[in-house]
């Protein structure tokens, strides 16, 4: 009998040991940048470090498995704010953002910073809702005047080797350059994201991802001036879908071999999107210059053209001003790409048009039901070193070299 009462009590002071772990493993803690942390949100008063201040204490919490930053309704400046890893106890941390964050008025304050909101070695993080406002069509106007103007925050937004991060609902306007940047990270799902600047912003890309694997574009309505979405060297396993895009340049792969050793792009998938009154629709870009890169696995499915002036299109002999381009040939790799239910129409007479490397030749390209059309009648495809083969309904005509 006494061995069965310590057998019971052993168990029951188990149960609570497991138990009291539980609790503290599944406890949340909620910072208010406003009243925890003095933010005013009256969208003249810098609030940075409330932001940075709030970052740090949910950073350091110790005993929670997850804390909330919450920023409550209003607008509020922010000069350039970083948030470092790693945190404690691998906690995760929500930013739910129910205001409006701005840039500095003046543009010159994060003329030359290169970023203006990052987060940097940070894993577990996620961003819900809100909106940033770079303010950047003053900047837009000195640069398209051809003025003395610093480059601005090239990034809005950037996360910067860092993992398992989710970026939902939010919206991203007037950037002063790149809106969202992903680089150096893993496992990343940004769903319901908005991206909003004018057709004439100089180098306003809308999502940039690079060096990063995993990363998922879901429901994107984007509008800007340049790339909507940008994939650079070194990504791999990339899925967008559904994505709305326009004005803007489309979403391209590349630029692509600027430098020798440069990591290729693999395994990327673009998926249901939409394209209206666009300079491109699906572009691969590399530059003329020797490079050991490559593209490779490539699905482009489902993509819908209105008035657009380069639906379909591979550029292997981009360098501007025709600088620094030795040879004008391009190294990189282009294989397995394959283009699948696409229609529309073309602001221009050529809808598809593959212009490969002399030295690497375009291979393994598939068409499959391409219907592309010009002004009523049907358009045409140019190719130059581009291997394949087309099947089922293909408008134009394929002019790929078997």
């Amino acid at each position: 009998m006494m061995k069965l009462s310590i057998s019971i009590a052993c168990f029951c002071y188990l149960f609570m040991i497991i138990m009291s772990l539980y609790s503290v493993e599944a406890r949340e803690v909620v910072y208010n940048v406003v009243t925890k942390f003095g933010a005013n949100p009256d969208g003249r008063t810098d609030t940075t470090n409330s932001f940075l201040n709030a970052w740090k204490t949910a950073c350091n919490s110790a005993g929670y498995s997850s804390a909330t930053i919450y920023v409550p309704r209003g607008k509020y400046v922010l000069n350039q704010a970083i948030f470092k890893g790693q945190c404690k106890n691998n906690i995760y941390i929500t930013f739910q953002i129910d205001g409006i964050l701005l840039s500095p008025k003046d543009y010159s304050v994060l003329g030359k910073t290169g970023k203006w909101i990052a987060f940097e070695d940070v894993s577990r993080v996620s961003i819900k809702g809100g909106t940033i406002d770079a303010r950047g069509m003053a900047l837009w106007s000195c640069k398209l005047a051809e003025k003395k103007c610093p480059a601005g925050a090239t990034q809005s937004l950037l996360f910067s080797n860092s993992k398992d991060i989710t970026i939902t609902g939010l919206t991203s306007i007037n950037s002063q350059m790149f809106h969202i940047v992903i680089n150096g990270c893993q496992n990343v799902h940004m769903e319901g994201v908005k991206v909003k600047a004018s057709g004439k912003s100089p180098n306003t890309d809308g999502i940039h991802v690079q060096q990063s694997t995993n990363v998922n574009i879901i429901s994107a309505t984007i509008m800007t001036g340049d790339d909507c979405i940008s994939i650079g060297p070194g990504t791999f396993h990339l899925w967008i879908e559904k994505v709305v895009c326009g004005p803007g340049h489309g979403i391209s792969i590349g630029s692509l071999g600027k430098g020798f050793d440069e990591p290729g792009v693999q395994n990327v998938t673009v998926k249901s999107v939409t394209f209206s009154n666009t300079e491109n629709g699906l572009r691969i870009k590399t530059w003329g210059r020797p490079s050991d890169g490559f593209v490779r696995g490539v699905n482009f499915q489902g993509a819908r053209m209105n008035n657009v002036n380069n639906p379909i299109i591979i550029d292997q002999n981009y360098c501007p001003h025709n600088e620094d381009c030795p040879d004008q040939i391009s190294g990189v790799q282009i294989s397995d790409v394959h283009y699948k239910d696409i229609s529309g129409t073309s602001a221009t007479r050529v809808a598809v048009n593959f212009d490969c490397s002399s030295k690497n030749p375009c291979k393994d390209i598939t068409l499959e039901n391409i219907k592309l059309t010009y002004r009523n009648q049907p358009a045409h495809a140019t190719c130059i070193n581009a291997d394949g083969s087309a099947s089922g309904f293909v408008e134009p005509a394929s002019c790929l070299s078997r």
